[in-house]
């Protein structure tokens, strides 16, 4: 008790607070959804720690600025008191100092939305109406990569590949927003032959801004799987939000992932769909996956191709046959695409291997859906290691199914059989347990009630040849 009300008065109160408003990217609902359940503000950034930009420090200083003004009248009012110009001033005084933890946290929201309305998002009509323009008058290519997961892994394929034979310029790492995309275009010289961008989307009406803004002519839709499922009512409002794109892309140029997607939705005529058997008329087989490389055959009628990759796991299959048939599409020769499909590797935190103490470790933090958490078990259960162990927290942002996602995910692991589960302790464990009991799970169990401890000591916990998948990480505003 005394510890959670020493940090509202410690130096880094102000710093907490700031980096609290930052990693909820300034949106107001989850910053108070944070602040109101946050008992200890010196452990809110655990993982993550307080980044300097031009706003960002402006609101850190705002806010020191802002308490220790707060203060100094607090000490005034005080010193009055003492004197008898103001009768139990010392009691208001403290008063006024002790407050302020009760006060700027909520007041320097009211500043932040302020500064939105009347210098932020002036400025962003601008930079989008700029952006907006340039996609408008590119003359390249634009691809459109969209869906609930995969997002990041596809564009980089594309790239990767389409940078064999074209020009090519891509979003940068997973900055998916309408501003980051203005911000994008003025690196845009005009001269590309593809621009690749990524939409995120995060409530209803996303795809739709995003589309005006950038004017796609090709979109790829990699899956859907429930996210964000504290903005969207249900999972079909999220698959009509990634289907809106044919209002701006013709549905013949539309490419969607038919393994993961809502099954009772009519789909446009005319779009193509890919899956793990096959990308329109070209066939997938012979699929070997190994800790660190995969190799598939395409087949297209009697002709029959050999792929290799650094990328592992069988799902990630059909997004690079589908990246082949684009770059078919949009001219490379059978040749530079092999080549820039065998430079494919994973994107960080998603599926990537890496040797650990002698330990075969795959980190897929970001993952963050119950589609790629299939995904990994199924890697998982045809990998070999001398012990298999499984670490995770959970899904965020799984609404009001999370109990059953999270129950489900527990018997999807049962099953894959791993030696260890190591779980982190926190608002999703015992659904995840539940599931594990459900299918009679015989492996070691483990609860770790820190986190950050666990992921540092990584070394120590593993063995010579252990296989460790790691699948998804919490952010600092989530219990």
């Amino acid at each position: 008790m005394f510890k959670n009300l020493f940090s509202l008065y410690r130096p880094s109160f102000p710093r907490n607070i700031a980096y609290m408003l930052q990693a909820s990217e300034y949106d107001a609902i989850a910053y108070l959804k944070w602040l109101n359940k946050t008992k200890d503000f010196s452990r809110v950034s655990s993982r993550k720690q307080f980044v300097k930009t031009k706003f960002s420090s402006a609101l850190y200083y705002i806010l020191v600025f802002g308490i220790v003004i707060q203060i100094i009248i607090g000490l005034v009012v005080i010193s009055l008191g003492f004197s008898h110009k103001i009768i139990g001033g010392q009691y208001y005084g403290a008063a006024v100092i002790l407050s302020y933890p009760l006060i700027w946290p909520y007041l320097i929201l009211f500043i932040i939305e302020l500064a939105k309305y009347f210098v932020i998002a002036p400025r962003y009509r601008v930079l989008v109406s700029q952006a907006e323009q340039v996609f408008k008058s590119h003359p390249g290519k634009v691809i459109a990569v969209l869906g609930s997961y995969g997002k990041t892994s596809m564009k980089e394929f594309l790239n990767t590949v389409l940078s064999e034979g074209l020009k090519v310029a891509a979003s940068p790492a997973n900055k998916n927003v309408a501003l980051s995309h203005a911000q994008f275009a003025k690196s845009l010289k005009g001269n590309e032959d593809v621009v690749i961008v990524e939409f995120g989307e995060g409530k209803n009406g996303d795809i739709a801004k995003l589309a005006k803004l950038t004017h796609p002519d090709i979109a790829v839709i990699t899956g859907l799987a429930p996210v964000h499922q504290d903005h969207y009512k249900n999972l079909k409002q999220q698959a009509d939000d990634l289907l809106s794109i044919k209002e701006f892309v013709e549905p013949k140029n539309i490419y969607l992932n038919l393994d993961n997607f809502f099954k009772d939705i009519k789909l446009p005529n005319n779009i193509l769909t890919f899956s793990d058997s096959n990308v329109g008329d070209i066939k997938i087989g012979n699929v070997e996956v190994s800790f660190n490389k995969t190799t598939f055959d395409l087949i297209k009628g009697k002709n029959k191709s050999s792929f290799k990759t650094n990328v592992i796991g069988f799902h990630q299959v059909k997004y690079l046959a589908l990246v082949y048939l684009l770059a078919s599409q949009l001219g490379l020769k059978d040749s530079e695409i092999r080549k820039g499909i065998a430079k494919t590797k994973a994107f960080s935190h998603r599926m990537e291997p890496y040797v650990l103490n002698g330990a075969k470790i795959i980190d897929d933090s970001y993952n963050g859906n119950i589609e790629g958490i299939k995904a990994g078990l199924n890697l998982l259960k045809r990998l070999a290691g001398k012990r298999k162990i499984y670490v995770t927290p959970g899904l965020v942002d799984q609404g009001k199914d999370s109990k059953l996602i999270h129950h489900e995910m527990g018997r999807l692991i049962a099953k894959a059989n791993p030696d260890i589960v190591v779980l982190m302790d926190n608002s999703t464990t015992n659904s995840i347990k539940s599931g594990l009991e459900d299918e009679k799970f015989k492996g070691q169990l483990i609860i770790e009630d820190k986190p950050l401890d666990f992921y540092n000591n990584l070394g120590v916990f593993v063995a010579q040849d252990d296989l460790v998948l790691m699948q998804n990480d919490w952010p600092d505003n989530y219990k």
